[in-house]
């Protein structure tokens, strides 16, 4: 049971409200024959009782004034009864005028002193120690305590891990309301284009928007590109690593993988890709190479260009016997095969419009530009080239913030990663998750569940992941018994009364008082969690329950809507003068 059903035990405050109740009716009967004893007597033209309503009883028990009569006491039982129905009825409609079940529980949970980091006052003294512009919004928007309706926020070094079922609000409540805030770079993966058609209009006002749509999720026309050799340069550690996050989408870091193949796949992709860097080739290079075994042009770009470690190892390769180089070949070339499509190679070479502009990541993690990845969920084809670039954008964004004040981004950047176990798998987040908070570089993660964040990085993988989040959210939905009962620990517990029976005592029975701990919350409770309410976690205070913020109740919902109309299709286009003149801020 929890402090929600509460269907064993006594309320843990009966006397405290038995006490007030009381209070309460005598204050009631004493003003209603007070007000009767006036009525009477202004009526009947009686002695008038005292202007106090108290001293009319000290007069009444001294005897100094006579109670007007009958007519008086019906007169008071007349007004108890209009005072009692007004006070039951304004308590029902304040009880009941936007509660749920579950918002029970918020007295066992975290007390206004527990949340003070988080509160709006608490969110900017933390901004203003970082070093950030007055005005900067205070940190990532969390939503209302339930109650007192305080605004939460997560600081600008809190990292945020999120699981919301499908169709729970994530999106409105989480998403698009801290993209329309952010005050420096966003980088959003996502596989639908309603983020980015409700937020588009208005990080067009702040910077530069840039969408990443090879698969055609939001019908985005391929006007810029994007090269992963840019990345790679004249690197070989660079080059192994771009190998690797294409290698993770067909095999999971957490998965079992053949012994010898696998890695030597990889590792020939990663030498590759330094001769294609090296020798000023499109990455579709590397495809090519892979299906001509025999060709040594890679191996003598390398060396010409003195990178002979390299180059031995791709010679090592085709001087192989047949069938490992054939088994080693096979291999990278299905890693590869993303480059197949000339949908996903438009994207990443000059291709049809070498005029086109190129995306300059390193540039981008200074400016306040935007960039929307959008993908399929569980696509192998886009899949491998959003982990590259999101890889990439961190990896920048980490660099640059290294020789800046206090090792930070001087105004944070925001990854806002919807979908990233099926969009963006980057295998190597949770390793990582934990430091980019202190390079200003904040991260949110969306799943979906928690079996899904498994599935992406394994057990171990997606535990660290959770452990290294400052915010842990949970917005309902999830029907994974292990996951919710870890939740409803970390929900406290609180001791609720109970009453036993302990048999008789001569002709009466005998009873005894006692308690016993339960959860604030239990799994039935976090699973049946209604839409608008969100379970927060934060590292270092105790859990709390808050009421979500969709986007259209906040300063940002005309620009928002001005933003969907202009671009969902379909929908007449608003005055861009709207949004060229709106100042969007969630700042309370």
């Amino acid at each position: 049971m929890s402090a929600v059903t509460r269907r064993r035990g006594v309320n843990p405050y009966i006397e405290v409200q038995l006490a007030g109740l009381a209070i309460g009716l005598g204050t009631s009967l004493l003003l209603s024959a007070w007000g009767a004893a006036w009525i009477v007597a202004e009526a009947e033209d009686l002695e008038r009782p005292a202007e106090q309503p108290w001293m009319m009883v000290f007069e009444l028990l001294r005897k100094e004034y006579v109670w007007p009569g009958r007519a008086a006491v019906v007169v008071a039982v007349v007004i108890m009864l209009v005072i009692t129905t007004a006070a039951a009825v304004g308590y029902l409609a304040y009880k009941h005028r936007d509660t749920v079940l579950i918002d029970r529980a918020v007295r066992y949970l975290a007390k206004p002193r527990d949340l003070r980091p988080f509160v709006t006052r608490g969110a900017r003294e933390s901004a203003a120690r970082l070093g950030l512009p007055d005005g900067t919004v205070p940190g990532v928007y969390l939503g209302k305590t339930v109650g007192r309706e305080t605004d939460l926020w997560g600081s600008w070094e809190d990292m945020h891990v999120d699981i919301w079922g499908p169709r729970t609000g994530k999106t409105s409540s989480r998403a698009i309301p801290n993209i329309v805030s952010a005050p420096g770079a966003v980088v959003v993966t996502s596989n639908k284009r309603d983020v980015l058609d409700a937020t588009r209009g208005v990080r067009e006002t702040k910077g530069q928007v840039w969408v990443f749509d090879p698969q055609g999720q939001a019908s985005e026309p391929a006007w810029w590109y994007w090269d992963p050799l840019q990345y790679v340069g004249s690197n070989i550690v660079r080059a192994i690593k771009m190998a690797g996050r294409f290698s993770s989408i067909n095999r999971p870091a957490h998965a079992r993988s053949d012994a010898f193949f696998e890695p030597a796949a990889e590792d020939l992709i990663s030498h590759l890709l330094l001769a294609a860097s090296l020798g000023g080739r499109p990455i579709t290079q590397v495809y090519t190479w892979l299906t001509r075994p025999n060709d040594d042009s890679a191996a003598r770009i390398l060396r010409d260009h003195a990178k002979h470690e390299s180059a031995e190892a791709v010679e090592s390769v085709l001087s192989s016997p047949e069938l490992q180089r054939a088994g080693v070949f096979g291999v990278a070339t299905q890693i590869m095969s993303f480059l197949v499509a000339p949908s996903m190679t438009e994207w990443v070479t000059p291709g049809s419009d070498p005029d086109r502009p190129k995306f300059d990541y390193l540039e981008f993690v200074k400016s306040n530009d935007t960039i929307y990845m959008m993908s399929e969920e569980t696509s192998k084809a886009a899949a491998p080239l959003i982990v590259a670039l999101t890889a990439a954008l961190a990896e920048a964004a980490e660099n640059e913030s290294i020789g800046k004040p206090n090792g930070r981004l001087p105004i944070p950047m925001l990854f806002v990663l919807d979908e990233a176990a099926n969009v963006c798998p980057w295998g190597a987040l949770p390793d990582k998750y934990s430091h980019f908070g202190s390079r200003g570089i904040v991260m949110m993660t969306i799943l979906q569940s928690w079996a899904q964040g498994v599935a992406a990085w394994g057990d171990t993988g997606m535990k660290k992941l959770w452990g290294a989040a400052n915010v842990r959210v949970y917005g309902g939905g999830a029907a994974e018994t292990d996951f919710l009962g870890a939740m409803a620990k970390m929900s406290g517990v609180f001791e609720p009364r109970t009453v036993g029976s302990s048999g008789k005592i001569g002709d009466r029975p005998s009873y005894s008082m006692g308690s016993r701990s339960e959860t604030v919350l239990d799994e039935s409770d976090l699973a049946s969690m209604p839409r608008g309410r969100a379970f927060v976690m934060f590292s270092g205070s105790r859990p709390v329950l808050i009421k979500t913020v969709p986007w259209w109740t906040t300063s940002a919902a005309e620009v928002v809507k001005e933003s969907i109309a202009r671009f969902d299709p379909g929908k007449a286009a608003p005055d861009p003068a709207v949004l060229a003149a709106s100042g969007v801020s969630l700042r309370k």
